[in-house]
Formats: C-alpha cells, sequence, structure tokens
C-alpha cells in the first residue's frame, strides 16, 4: 500500500529530508526536464502564499492547477512561471501543459487524486515513486481506484537518495506486449 499523505492531509512527513533532495542529481534533472507542471489544487494550497510560486518555486515553468473553483485573485508570476487554473478537467489540464511545454516533459506534482486522474485516463509515460522511511498509518492510498485495467511498468532506475529516500523510476505500458 502506498500511501502519499497522512490522515490530515500533511505530506510534510514525506518531506522532511527537501532541503538535501533538492540538490540531488535526480531531482534537478527533474527540473531541467520539465517544461510544464501539472497539480491539483491541494498541491497549490500547501504554499502559505502563492504569490511565493514566482520567486522561490524550484519548478519555474507554466504551471497549470486542477480545480473546480479558481482563487478570486490570481498569483503572480513571473517571465518563465506562469499559473493557470484549469476547471474542465484532467485532459484539458494535461493538453495545456503539452502544448506550454513544447519539446520538454509535463510534471505531475504531488497530488495523489490528480495523479491517478493522469493514470486512469491513460495520459501518463512514466511514474515517478520516492519511497520514505516512514509509515503514515493511514491517509489517501495512492494506487487505490485507478481503474480495472491493468498497467504495465517497465522498472528504468532504481536509486538510493540521500535521507533514506529511495527513487524509482518506470515507462508506463497499457497492454500486453508494451515492453
Amino acid at each position: 500500500m502506498a500511501i502519499s499523505n497522512d490522515r490530515s492531509g500533511s505530506v510534510s512527513a514525506l518531506y522532511a529530508d527537501f532541503a538535501t533532495y533538492l540538490d540531488t542529481e535526480t531531482l534537478q534533472e527533474l527540473i531541467r526536464d520539465t517544461g510544464a507542471v501539472v497539480m491539483g489544487r491541494n498541491s497549490f494550497a500547501m504554499a502559505e502564499d502563492p504569490d511565493t510560486f514566482a520567486d522561490t518555486y524550484e519548478y519555474q515553468v507554466p504551471i497549470f492547477v486542477l480545480t473546480h473553483a479558481p482563487p478570486t485573485k490570481k498569483p503572480k508570476g513571473n517571465e518563465r512561471l506562469t499559473i493557470t487554473f484549469v476547471t474542465d478537467g484532467i485532459e484539458s489540464a494535461v493538453a495545456q501543459a503539452k502544448a506550454a511545454a513544447g519539446d520538454k516533459d509535463v510534471t505531475i506534482i504531488g497530488a495523489t487524486s490528480t495523479a491517478r486522474q493522469c493514470l486512469r485516463a491513460g495520459l501518463a509515460d512514466e511514474l515517478h515513486i520516492d519511497i520514505m522511511p516512514v509509515l503514515l498509518g493511514g491517509g489517501l492510498r495512492f494506487f487505490e481506484d485507478i481503474g480495472m485495467e491493468t498497467i504495465q511498468l517497465e522498472r528504468l532506475r532504481v536509486e538510493e537518495l540521500p535521507g533514506g529516500r529511495t527513487h524509482l523510476r518506470f515507462r508506463i505500458g497499457r497492454g500486453e506486449g508494451d515492453f
């Protein structure tokens, strides 16, 4: 069972090593390869002040926030980072992100719900999973309700990172003989 948030919805126990993780080549490669980000409203709301994304967020690329209701005040951006609230579904958010990313990757950040929607809709090419040495005991289960279809995974990379983090990277297949 993979849990991505604790009972209160917090991910803080999974990122206790964030400063160290930020300096790893694994995360730096992901940041370099990312041309746009899709995230759910809960991941976006974890920032105490959404205006800080423009100055401090590690992904300085267009961000597409999947939500039912955009905020009344649009957060500030900069010449690289813009924030767009998408209310018409995951397919639209990913399509807009792909257009903005050009020849770079679209990265789905955080939210269990957003990642599951991508998996169910067949919109993801790769799955990156980080395992931390902590058992949360309850919360959101990442692989719950991802659909009835079998999803084939081809292991691309397994890395042990500082702080006890283990990074797994898989290519996603949809049918028999994909790999």
